[in-house]
């Protein structure tokens, strides 16, 4: 299309010089065709307009400032009152489809990336993929090996101030590598590998925003928003305009909807700033004994500490990945929530670290680690009483955290008092999933992708209301 109107353009500009010899004339027709190849080239930018408001419970605030994170790729632009709206511009062309069958390894993007970057590599059967990331020297600063089905796969790589890093992945007898360049000015030396999902393998689209940071569609953008010395935030994947309003108020139930009837039972809800939470853990479907696997056949089932149902009224029941997810592996869907209601996604449970935590903020590169990170955020979503040797919390937002415990592989349960530990409905690799959890011992909150996160144990789980 745009192509087209160039050529009509410059058709008719070498018919008019044809016929006018006028050199001022054709001084005039050439910035003519100038500005309508201008706006030809612009009329064909696909805009996506995110625009922002606030409220405090159901009456409108203004926003001091928003500030929006592209935690796909990296980069941040920061919006000011009165601009809270966010124009994103697709202004690049196809990637080169990839050949068939071939593994590969894709240079990282960005690069050179600032703090982290988005490494993606194709997988042309079912296999085991070995994953290093090293130093200029050869010393391995991390690795992991996990089983990858068919498809291209993207992961996100967390790292300090180390100038260059080689990535190199194994699969089969086929390896490739990637240098990787920083420019991060944070010395800080921990680094991780987190796995951001698989897709078919198709074109992709680059675009800008209006601010002038790279997006491409599929990108989870991260907005802040802060007033009058609190934030709130919302993470999502725009892929069209879009309205948002962020949340100031916190320890109410959600404004409009104070409970929830599900599965024969009423639930409160709970809003902390932009999130709205059922306030207990979930207890829905049919006990099972914990020596059991739950199944796909069609009936809810749950299981009870120590097989007792008495814990499940307490505690809420406990679920492997699968029978909560309802057997599919789309991070972020209904899963066994109520309808209007979603399992939260690994991104979705660091905003709500950072929103309670009274150090570091939402956003804040610290929460992407994995082990126990932050200051007070456990402390503050714990129950006041309940926890093994004093370690309970203040409840300080309301979310009101037991130690629910779980459901170990071989059937048993661990001590409850001790632990709460919640299934995030992201994935990490195949028999893998991200959780997160919090410990009597500890004010902090954890979060692990490891030898514990095994689909088959039992955890906890909570539902957040859809936007």
């Amino acid at each position: 299309m745009e192509s087209a109107v160039c050529r009509k353009i410059w058709e008719l500009y070498i018919a008019h010089c044809r016929l006018n010899k006028d050199p001022m004339k054709k001084k005039s027709l050439i910035a003519l065709a100038m500005s309508l190849f201008i706006l030809s080239a612009s009329g064909q930018k696909s805009a996506i307009d995110l625009t922002f408001t606030a409220v405090d419970s159901v009456t409108y605030i203004q926003i001091d400032s928003i500030r929006v994170m592209n935690r796909s790729q990296g980069g941040n632009t920061v919006l000011y009152w009165p601009d809270t709206v966010l124009s994103i511009y697709a202004v690049g062309v196809p990637e080169t489809d990839h050949p068939a069958g071939v593994f590969q390894v894709f240079q990282n993007y960005p690069n050179p990336s600032e703090g982290q970057t988005t490494i993606s590599l194709y997988v042309p059967e079912n296999d085991r993929v070995n994953m290093v990331i090293s130093d200029l020297t050869g010393r391995i600063m991390f690795g992991t090996d996990s089983f990858l089905e068919k498809g291209l796969h993207s992961f996100r790589f967390k790292h300090g101030g180390s100038p260059v890093y080689l990535f190199t992945a194994r699969w089969r007898q086929t390896s490739n590598s990637i240098k990787i360049l920083s420019i991060s000015p944070d010395p800080d030396p921990l680094l991780s590998i987190e796995y951001l999902g698989k897709k078919s393998y198709a074109p992709q689209v680059k675009a800008t925003t209006s601010q002038g940071f790279a997006f491409t569609p599929g990108d989870t953008l991260l907005f802040i928003g802060y007033t009058g010395g609190l934030q709130s935030g919302i993470p999502d994947n725009p892929s069209e305009s879009n309205g948002y309003t962020l949340q100031f108020a916190t320890n109410i139930p959600c404004p409009g909807m104070q409970t929830v009837t599900y599965e024969g039972q009423i639930y409160n809800t709970i809003q902390v700033f932009s999130q709205c939470w059922i306030k207990e853990n979930l207890n829905a479907g049919i006990m099972i004994n914990g020596s059991q696997n739950q199944t796909n056949n069609g009936i809810l089932e749950k299981y009870c500490h120590s097989n007792s149902p008495d814990s499940c009224s307490k505690y809420g029941g406990l679920y492997q990945w699968d029978e909560m997810m309802q057997y599919t592996t789309q991070q972020g869907s209904q899963g066994i929530c109520p309808n209007g209601w979603h399992l939260p996604t690994d991104e979705e449970w660091l905003v709500l670290e950072g929103a309670v935590d009274s150090q570091f903020g939402i956003g804040d590169y610290r929460w992407d680690y994995q082990g126990l990170r932050g200051t007070d955020a456990g402390m503050n979503l714990k129950t006041a009483s309940g926890w093994q040797n004093n370690g309970n919390g203040t409840d300080f937002f309301g979310f009101s955290a037991m130690p629910g415990s779980y459901r170990i592989l071989s059937g048993g349960f661990d001590v409850t008092g001790a632990e709460a530990v919640w299934w995030m409905s992201t994935p990490f690799v195949t028999d893998y999933a991200w959780y997160h959890n919090i410990h009597f011992f500890s004010p902090k909150t954890g979060r692990f992708a490891d030898s514990w996160s095994f689909k088959e144990y039992g955890f906890s789980v909570r539902c957040l209301r859809d936007n």
